[in-house]
């Protein structure tokens, strides 16, 4: 190639890399005046025509004058790739760009004891002889420099933490290095454009990169480490979104080791740094479950719902981004940290919390399955998360809410609807034993249930249990009877063969629970019909049937008052007092919350039977 020709082919190069890069930033810098689909169109032609350039410069043999440009038009070509996601594109481009230039600028280096046909096995060590190679002149230094940002780029969307970890020196000076080369280069004539100046480029890989090897370091259970990495001052133009990621990881490694309340300080600074940083909100919520204030755990459970189910913020209408923090941090280990449950997910747990503190939650539970229904996930065994209970029991812990807030016959309602649903797939029998059978045969399973026959007993016989629990409610004593002899019946159909077993063990738990509850609550029935001695025999039976931490506890006071009216004074006294010095209350951790104690229904005057029994003991002592 002659010295006429080689000028002005680096002048119209230049010029045309030039013009791709001003038509991008022309476009970026209109705003909306585009769409979004105009803008995404434009960057596929700019990325095609990026790559017809560098195959130009390539496709002749090379010269020292040339090598400037080719790493620029590389530098662009390279983020151009990265908007496609072509990552593995842009890394064989840039490896095999640099050794070209180092070939061709500096044909006695290292370089020719590694080969130019492959990379070296290790990119750091690699990259140490590229700066060793090209940093003699101001220029390529620059060109190197850039190349390295983009490097930097692809060890983090590809998790490659460790190279960047051996690099750390060359990353931490790339600052200095930048500005003294942009320095020199200053003073030369026409550069070529980049896309993204690289100091730009810089600041965001350094935050990203808090971000990433904070959150490798956490979920490795290493607080402390963290917490040094993720404590690095950030540079003040990073995005408000990734500000708020370090504060929220900092309030879990502080969470973590202890500190709740200084977790929540970050918790804090995270909302006021980026009001949609939804993980912070969802993190305070856990913290405030783990201190025991509710009333703020139920607050901001309503409000971390009303966010979730705010629309998603408009898209511009321009392009994304050329390299967007996303892109950067697609780490397994930054997901499970900042995870956020689904807005159904969040709403049961507000209702539950509302339903168990004494709240009004019935709403809730409403709006829950009327979301269900729009989904048309009626149909299906599980809800539309793993975290939400399956449909039969959201259907019995909403008719628990509504037993509860005086609305028996909408409870009523559920309740048939989870009967009817399960009926076809009750067994004859069931057998508990290690392992559990698949399935019962014949039996279409329309809930996807699979090995799980012990729940639709356990649903069935709950959805009769909360019928009672309503006639008992409405005073109607008979179908009251009625309603949880038939959950009776249902259970005793089930028997279990190995006692103990840890799979079976909060399965046989509920069943005792929801057995001694419909014997209570008949037994209590049989009371209100004057049946004296079947109230009697249900109310031990049920005392019999949930021993222990499961026991009914109000199963005990209506057994002294059937005592009392038995006549058998001595034994009702006697159990009052075995009653009242029961020091530990039953535990009912794991119990379903259509389990618990009915808060409505017939109510037992706790203050006259304590008289009597007390007017008689005195008697007798005197």
């Amino acid at each position: 190639m002659s010295r006429v020709s080689a000028p002005c082919l680096l002048d119209r190069w230049t010029e045309e890399n030039n013009a791709i890069v001003d038509k991008w930033k022309q476009h970026r810098d209109r705003g909306d005046a585009v769409t979004r689909e105009q803008g995404l169109t434009l960057l596929k032609c700019c990325y095609v025509e990026s790559h017809k350039l560098l195959q130009k410069i390539q496709g002749v043999l090379a010269v020292p004058a040339h090598v400037q440009l080719e790493l620029t038009v590389v530098y662009n070509c390279c983020l151009f790739s990265f908007s496609q996601t072509q990552l593995t594109e842009a890394e064989h481009l840039l490896t095999h760009s640099l050794e070209r230039g180092m070939k061709h600028v500096h044909t006695h280096t290292a370089l020719g004891a590694v080969g130019c046909d492959r990379p070296p096995p290790n990119p750091p060590v690699f990259w140490c002889m590229v700066l060793k190679s090209l940093g003699s002149t101001p220029s390529l230094r620059s060109c190197a420099l850039h190349l390295l940002c983009l490097s930097w780029a692809l060890w983090l969307s590809t998790c490659r933490l460790g190279h960047i970890q051996e690099l750390q020196e060359e990353l931490q000076s790339l600052s200095e290095g930048l500005v003294a080369v942009e320095v020199a280069v200053e003073r030369s004539a026409v550069r070529p454009a980049v896309l993204v100046h690289p100091r730009d480029l810089k600041d965001l890989l350094l935050i990203c990169t808090v971000i990433a090897q904070g959150a490798e370091l956490l979920c490795e259970g290493r607080c402390s480490e963290a917490l040094t990495v993720l404590q690095r001052d950030p540079s003040p133009l990073a995005p408000r979104e990734l500000l708020a990621q370090i504060h929220t990881l900092i309030g879990l490694c502080l969470s973590r080791t202890g500190r709740p309340h200084s977790a929540m300080q970050c918790y804090r600074k995270a909302l006021e740094t980026d009001v949609r940083c939804v993980c912070a909100l969802h993190q305070s919520i856990l913290v405030y479950r783990q201190l025991g204030n509710t009333q703020a755990e139920i607050q901001a459970l309503r409000l971390l719902h009303s966010v979730l189910m705010m629309p998603p913020a408009t898209q511009p209408a321009v392009a994304p981004p050329i390299i967007c923090p996303a892109s950067l941090l697609p780490g397994q280990s930054l997901s499970s940290l900042l995870i956020v449950p689904s807005p159904l997910s969040v709403l049961h747990s507000l209702a539950q919390k509302c339903v168990l503190h004494g709240r009004q939650g019935v709403e809730h539970y409403l709006d829950l399955l009327a979301a269900l229904q729009s989904d048309h996930q009626l149909s299906q065994g599980f809800s539309e998360a793993p975290s939400l209970p399956r449909l039969p029991e959201l259907y019995l812990e909403a008719g628990s809410s509504l037993l509860t807030a005086q609305r028996p016959t909408d409870c009523l309602a559920l309740c048939d609807e989870v009967i009817s649903t399960t009926l076809e797939l009750l067994p004859e029998r069931l057998l508990l034993e290690e392992p559990m059978e698949a399935s019962v045969p014949g039996s279409p399973d329309k809930l996807g249930l699979g090995q799980d026959r012990l729940g639709v007993v356990l649903w069935s016989g709950a959805a009769y249990l909360l019928q009672g629990h309503c006639y008992s409610h409405l005073k109607d004593w008979k179908q009251a009877v009625t309603h949880y002899t038939r959950c009776i019946n249902l259970l005793m159909k089930v028997s279990v063969k190995q006692k103990g077993c840890v799979k079976l063990e909060l399965g046989v738990r509920t069943l005792q629970r929801l057995k001694g509850m419909a014997l209570a609550g008949r037994g209590i029935s049989f009371t209100h019909r004057d049946q004296k001695r079947e109230s009697l025999r249900d109310l031990q039976l049920s005392l019999q049937a949930a021993p222990g931490n499961y026991r009914i506890k109000f199963a005990g006071l209506w057994l002294t008052e059937v005592l009392w009216r038995l006549g058998r004074r001595q034994e009702a006294a006697a159990f009052w007092e075995k009653t009242q010095s029961s020091s530990t209350a039953p535990s009912l951790e794991g119990v379903p919350l259509y389990l618990l104690d009915p808060q409505t229904g017939p109510s037992l005057d706790l203050t006259d039977l304590q008289r009597r029994v007390e007017e008689f003991v005195n008697a007798q002592h005197s």
